[in-house]
């Protein structure tokens, strides 16, 4: 059984090119976006694909402490992955925390209109938010959660490596639960207080400071969580193809395939009730949002949003046989990716550059991102081996079965 990763170098250096890709783009968009409309998205743009790249490698420790508290083992044959993905979190959260702090101390006002104090004040609804939209709040919150994010991730990780060293004996099994259960527990808490509730309405939704959702924060994690989801479904064929998790079967990737269909079902869900809501109320303070997403020249990316991200997933993934198809979930992972990396387009754009434009700078960023993704989850399955040996669940998972 091959169970120790070994990084293949072509794949080391496709990292390096999609690395190089996003750092020559971000040069170009150094020169070529002049003036304060230019630097308005060279920022927009980085913090479009800092934030949706960190919360989707988030996704996978949210993955491990749900299937953990759930008490699931089906997925104890390639948890290795999502251990790999979530240690991308750390370097992630370093550099959306630098690119936030820039913004903000920067003073780029048009990307957080809230930044200019002098308009605040003359601002009868900044004003009322200004008790958390301000310098202060927004760093020390920033700090607080990704300082927390790093913390359980890299405690999950260590925690699972270490028990790769512990007995079979069954009072070890039932240490090994419960210990793993409490944290998992408090990364929960952690993450429904912030992807669930404040970061999302700090982090984007402020853009638009005027506007405010509900269900701002949980349509965020919808879309991150599936994306998440299907870079989990990536690397698991990956490895399966070449070789490794032989424990992983059809089984295993029909169950990814249900959960990339169902949350691509309860995105919508999201998407539907926060504009039906909006719409039939016909409140100005609400409707603003929409307005020149549904009406304005951005139409054409919202209802594209949809397509990709509902329509193409329900109907390509309603069948039995292609969520049991390697082939065919690669392909539909990657449409939901980049579906949502789109939906993240869409949702800061309209605020910062307005008008719609073709986003090569924001592409390049976006492949820089993936080859960073990739370069550090790599390094990460070669340091341990595939299969968490000792844990109690593990033959559950081998015989596990739809």
């Amino acid at each position: 059984m091959k169970d120790q990763f070994v990084v293949p170098a072509k794949l080391r250096t496709a990292s390096f090119v999609l690395m190089g890709i996003g750092v020559l783009t971000l040069l170009i968009g150094l020169v070529a976006l002049g003036g304060e409309h230019g630097a308005t998205r060279f920022w927009a743009g980085i913090l479009q694909n800092s934030t949706f790249f960190l919360l989707v490698a988030l996704a996978s420790t949210f993955f491990i402490a749900a299937t953990t508290l759930a008490h699931g083992g089906w997925q104890l044959a390639f948890r290795r992955v999502p251990e790999a993905i979530s240690m991308a979190v750390p370097v992630l959260g370093a550099i959306v925390f630098i690119v936030l702090m820039i913004i903000v101390f920067g003073g780029k006002d048009h990307i957080y209109h809230w930044l200019d104090a002098e308009h605040v004040k003359h601002d009868r609804v900044l004003s009322w938010k200004s008790a958390f939209l301000n310098k202060g709040f927004f760093t020390t919150a920033t700090v607080i959660t990704i300082g927390l994010w790093a913390f359980f991730t890299v405690k999950l990780r260590n925690m699972s490596l270490q028990e790769d060293t512990w007995d079979l004996s069954p009072d070890t099994g039932r240490r090994i639960l419960w210990r793993n259960t409490v944290w998992c527990g408090g990364f929960a808490v952690i993450f429904a207080l912030s992807v669930g509730s404040t970061t999302p309405w700090l982090w984007l939704m402020s853009i638009d400071a005027h506007w405010f959702s509900t269900m701002y924060s949980w349509y965020t994690f919808a879309s991150t969580w599936v994306s998440g989801l299907s870079l989990i479904a990536l690397f698991v064929i990956y490895l399966k193809k070449n070789g490794y998790l032989t424990f992983v079967n059809e089984e295993h990737l029909h169950d990814l395939g249900k959960f990339m269909f169902a949350f691509s079902i309860f995105w919508t869900y999201l998407w539907f009730s926060q504009y039906m809501l909006i719409w039939y109320a016909n409140m100005p303070e609400e409707t603003a949002y929409f307005q020149p997403r549904v009406w304005g020249e951005w139409r054409p990316v919202f209802f594209l949003n949809l397509i990709l991200n509902f329509i193409l997933p329900l109907l390509l993934l309603m069948k039995r046989d292609t969520k049991r198809n390697y082939t065919a979930v690669t392909y539909i992972a990657i449409l939901i990716i980049f579906g949502h990396w789109l939906d993240f387009f869409q949702m800061v754009m309209p605020g910062t550059v307005r008008e719609l434009h073709f986003p090569w700078y924001e592409l390049g960023l976006g492949l820089g991102f993936v080859g960073l993704t990739i370069f550090l989850v790599i390094n990460q399955l070669a340091k341990a081996p595939l299969v968490p040996k000792n844990h109690p669940y593990l033959k559950e998972s081998i015989v596990h079965h739809t």
